[in-house]
């Protein structure tokens, strides 16, 4: 099991930038595969940028060039580096781990990861 703690949530005005970071622990081993997902009110939980145990990322086509994705492994913390915010970015931003993945292509589907964190809001005023 991997504990996943997500900060960093707040609002901005359009065009800022957060970051927000997730904190693992316990067994972190677990979390080999992590992603960043969204979800607005009335809508579906959303893929928004994942990375693999070798680096490699995946964004969404709505975020690509203004989020951006990183670890720090001797932190086992992941963040997402959020720049030129728009009011339909706002929803709450969950962390989420796998320890499998049965193809890359998976990276951004929700239900491709079993742990989970709290999220954290994230609203952007126009």
């Amino acid at each position: 099991q991997v504990q996943l703690v997500e900060s960093g949530g707040g609002s901005v005005q359009t065009g800022g930038s957060l970051r927000l970071s997730c904190a693992a622990s316990g067994n972190t081993y677990s979390s080999r595969y992590m992603g960043w997902f969204r979800q607005a009110p009335g809508k579906e939980r959303e893929g928004v940028a994942a990375i693999d145990p070798n680096g490699r990322t995946s964004y969404a086509d709505s975020v690509k060039d203004r989020f951006a994705i990183s670890q720090d492994n001797a932190k086992n913390t992941l963040y997402l580096q959020m720049n030129s915010l728009k009011p339909e970015d706002t929803a709450i931003y969950y962390c989420a781990a796998a320890t499998i993945m049965p193809s890359p292509s998976l990276m951004l589907w929700h239900r491709s990861y079993p742990y989970w964190g709290q999220g954290t809001q994230v609203t952007v005023s126009s």
